[in-house]
């Protein structure tokens, strides 16, 4: 049977987002066309079901109505208090989100989706307090109707005449787990409407006259039940994984943003058609030169095109030039885009303008785009207002330049005069000093105010009759104009190139950041390393201090400060319990808060959050003054940046667990060894310590002396065995776990070896055991205790090893500043391929020794173990014509007489 393989990817994402899901609430709408269809109706039912099957239901909030069946409805259901505000003078009962937090139902009721908080709440808007109780783990309901969506703002004002203020984003409402579509016909609407059950009388007045009118009602119905269509779609083209990405994957719908007031519509017409092609929506700003003179209320409203587009799902792009229909059509042909939406406003047009307009424009330098016009004749000619004024204002430093420039090119064309130079020569030398000015100094008027006095200059200087400002040949008139319309252009060109020549420096800066970021991050090794590097990197990049929160055991702890030398910043206002407290809402709801944004707005900083899926490792702080953003560039690079941040810090996080897991993979098999090794090579010996004492216990009358000399001589020998086993076990745990302690002092080292021979094999009576001793005193710097047990070790080795009779020789030597130890035998020896692996733990070699006792293999490891702790080392060589020589080095001591 042929089947394909499913992409990793997209399991991995299943994997993600089922293991999201675990751990957030689930999401209810009840969804309406206007109010009183019977959307709170519908939810108090609800609830009254979901408690009848044992669920925990809280009312979080239910916007006060006096309309009798809701409010039966209310009764048999825990509610929360309000949160009750004074502004200006008025007393609001707003949503307490902290109280719903700390209480945690099951399921908790908030009412009205859509809704604007107090200013001293946390959020903005309503739905990002839902935001907050769905990442908390509780389920809610909430009710919203269909002049509330983002994307249909427009169309709701086309048809009821209304600009409805308070919106929630389209994504919202689209991904939420269900929606419930409360509908009731019209006429029953208005039926309910007349009766009173809606609004009071005046109320009620007043709503006929705008949304209640039979005909909007009608529309807004049509609007909704599209609306829940489209989001039916929507859930049924999400499960579709690989079938989705081939449909309309070529399509690439580009908005371009402005700061006119009718961009708005725009970005929601190009956010429908994305959404209704399933394609790429990108939104693109030109910056002209001229934006720096930009009014602040145009860089507002312009900045609130951006997030608008930005919430309805668009990334945001920006590029500089002069000619933006140019720009905007090499934009699209570079990034494959397929449809531009564009406005047309009313504009008026003056009756001798000539330039085609910008619909025309685009059209010829894009041929192939499908370009989509949308027409805005309800809002008011918009006229582009002049945008702050230019101060025709002189530095006398850019002055004093351009002076000394005009007297050089005067003196050249003196000298060319007197070399008997063409004029055409002394004109193209002021020429040239137009176009040097032009690149010195950025004043444009200066470069305009050059060509002029250049003009003035030649035809003062070097035409006939000199010195004066007329010229008798009216051939000279024409090379006047010509002279300073090609100055004047070459020093326009000049101040154009030196922008665009700023503007890629710029751009080069902040890519070199970007790659120096990347670089940097790879050679950190900590992730206190990977934070810090992270926030000198966003220093240097947005010219401010950078506040950096890590994270010990999941929790933040104590922030840090990069500083910024060129700028300067009180960072006591950084470092209260306020903005400790917005970062730590940052560190555990994985989003962006902070200054800029819509929560907790009031802080000094705006909080990112370095994190990778689910995870998030850390908190960044970024200073901004009142009313100041990001610049999308620059957005775009700090994200860059913090994601390289992130995938740096996880992939530490990854080598520290994995480090951790070998680490203990170690310690289970050390431990599973040794139990196994416990398990094998105790039971001999115990064995025959308990049969001989058994039987010397039951039969003691019967067995003559020499008997029972080698029984306790046989219970001797395996007791002390047992002791050097223990010893060895435990020095050798010591060693596993870094608790080994290491008291070193000066030693003589014959007076170690002789305290060792004290308590070595008793069946070292049967091997010849010699010691050769240097001429002079030898004093080393060791811990005599583990020491003599390294000696024990190794004479008890050369004993178990060779045959009765062999030749033990410990011997000692000084080499400038080290001690040379030597324990050689002239037993067998030992292969090559077992010395290879003698040191390792556990590891024996099997001579052919007969013994009741067989080594655990852990003696030499020990050995080698206390060796390298004293820094020194422990090796092996053959001794010739046979036999094993096992050398170890210590430090010597020179002892002050």
């Amino acid at each position: 049977m042929n089947f394909e393989r499913e992409n990793p990817d997209t399991i991995l994402k299943r994997i993600f987002t089922i293991k999201k899901e675990q751990h957030q609430g689930q999401l209810k709408i009840f969804f309406g066309y206007a109010a009183g269809v019977g959307k709170t109706y519908a939810m108090l039912k609800a609830a009254h079901e979901m408690k009848c099957h044992g669920i925990d239901v809280v009312i979080g909030y239910i916007e006060p109505h006096a309309r009798p069946e809701t409010t039966a409805l209310i009764e048999g259901l825990e509610q929360l208090p309000t949160h009750v505000i004074e502004h200006k003078g008025i007393t609001l009962q707003e949503f307490d989100l902290d109280a719903a937090l700390t209480r945690k139902p099951q399921l908790l009721l908030v009412d009205e989706l859509a809704h604007t908080n107090s200013v001293e709440a946390r959020h903005v808007k309503r739905y990002q307090d839902i935001q907050e109780l769905l990442k908390a783990g509780i389920d809610v309901y909430t009710t919203v109707n269909v002049q509330h969506i983002e994307s249909l703002k427009d169309l709701v004002a086309s048809i009821t005449g209304v600009i409805v203020r308070e919106r929630i984003p389209d994504y919202f409402f689209d991904e939420a787990n269900q929606v419930t579509l409360v509908d009731i016909e019209p006429i029953d609407l208005l039926e309910r409407l007349n009766e009173g059950k809606i609004y009071q009388q005046l109320q009620a007045e007043k709503a006929v006259l705008n949304f209640f009118q039979l005909e909007n009602l009608v529309a807004l119905r049509e609007l909704a039940l599209r609306r829940t269509a489209d989001r039916v779609h929507y859930v049924a083209e999400k499960t579709k994984s690989k079938i989705k990405d081939q449909l309309n994957a070529g399509e690439h719908i580009l908005v371009c943003l402005s700061s006119s007031p009718s961009n708005e519509k725009i970005i929601r017409n190009a956010a429908r058609m994305a959404n209704a092609f399933k394609g790429h929506f990108t939104a693109l700003f030109v910056e002209t030169p001229s934006f720096s003179n930009w009014t602040e209320n145009n860089k507002a409203r312009l900045r609130k095109n951006m997030r608008l587009a930005e919430q309805l799902g668009a990334t945001i792009e920006k590029v500089h030039g002069t000619d933006v229909a140019f720009q905007i059509s090499e934009f699209a042909r570079y990034t494959s885009v397929t449809k531009v939406v564009i406005g047309r406003s009313n504009t008026q047009r003056s009756f001798l303008h000539i330039k085609k307009s910008f619909t025309e424009q685009l059209t010829l330098l894009a041929p192939n785009l499908d370009i989509y016009v949308i027409p805005d004749q309800q809002t008011k000619p918009y006229k582009a207002k002049k945008e702050a004024k230019v101060k025709f204002s002189f530095a006398l430093v850019d002055l004093v330049k351009m002076g000394v420039i005009l007297a050089l090119t005067t003196i050249v064309g003196f000298l060319f005069q007197e070399l008997e130079f063409s004029d055409t020569n002394i004109i193209n030398m002021y020429i040239l000093g137009v176009l040097i000015t032009a690149i010195l100094i950025a004043n444009r008027l200066i470069s305009i105010l050059m060509a002029a006095l250049s003009v003035i200059a030649f035809n003062f200087f070097f035409t006939d009759p000199m010195y004066s400002l007329t010229a008798r040949e009216s051939s000279y008139q024409v090379t006047f104009v010509i002279m300073f319309i090609t100055a004047f252009s070459i020093g326009t060109l000049a101040s154009k190139l030196r922008r665009q020549a700023q503007v890629s420096a710029e751009t080069a800066y902040r890519t070199k950041i970007l790659l120096e970021t990347n670089q940097l991050l790879q050679q950190a090794t900590s992730s206190e390393a990977i934070l810090n590097t992270t926030a000198k990197q966003l220093a240097k990049l947005l010219n401010r201090q950078i506040v950096y929160y890590p994270t010990i055991e999941n929790e933040l702890v104590q922030p840090n400060i990069v500083l910024n030398k060129e700028t300067y910043c009180d960072t006591t206002e950084l470092l209260t319990e306020r903005e400790l407290a917005v970062a730590t809402w940052v560190f555990k709801n994985n989003k962006h808060a902070g200054a800029s944004t819509n929560t907790l707005s009031s802080a000094k900083c705006l909080y990112l959050a370095v994190r990778t899926n689910l995870n998030v490792y850390g908190v960044i702080g970024i200073p901004l003054n009142q009313s100041e953003t990001l610049d999308t560039f620059e957005n775009n690079l700090v994200l860059s940046i913090l994601g390289e941040c992130a995938l740096a810090l996880e992939r530490e996080y990854f080598i520290r667990m994995r480090e951790e897991a070998v680490s203990q993979a170690k310690n289970e098999q050390l431990r599973a060894n040794l139990l196994r090794a416990i398990s094998h090579d105790l039971r001999t010996p115990l064995t025959t310590i308990s049969g001989n004492a058994n039987i010397l216990l039951s039969s003691s009358n019967h067995i003559d002396e020499n008997t029972k000399i080698r029984l306790y001589e046989d219970i001797y020998d395996d007791a002390k065995w047992l002791i050097n086993l223990v010893e060895n076990l435990l020095s050798i745990t010591r060693i596993e776990e870094g608790t080994m302690q290491i008291n070193m002092k000066a030693e003589l080292i014959e007076e170690v070896i002789e305290e060792a021979l004290k308590h070595i094999n008793r069946k070292g009576i049967e091997h010849i055991i010699k010691v050769e001793e240097s001429e002079n005193l030898i004093m080393a710097k060791l811990d005599s205790r583990l020491i003599i047990q390294v000696l024990i070790n190794l004479i008890d080795n050369a004993i178990k090893y060779t045959p009765i009779g062999s030749e033990i020789v410990i011997s000692t030597n000084k080499i400038d500043n080290w001690i040379v130890v030597e324990v050689a035998d002239n037993g067998n020896g030992i292969d090559t391929v077992a010395k290879e692996r003698l040191f390792e733990m556990f590891y024996t070699v099997n001579q052919g020794i007969a013994d009741s006792r067989r080594g655990m293999g852990i003696g030499l490891a020990l050995c080698k173990s206390i060796i390298q702790a004293h820094g020194g080392t422990l090796t092996v060589h053959d001794r010739s014509p046979s036999g094993t020589i096992f050398r170890f080095t210590l430090q010597t001591q020179e002892v002050d007489l």
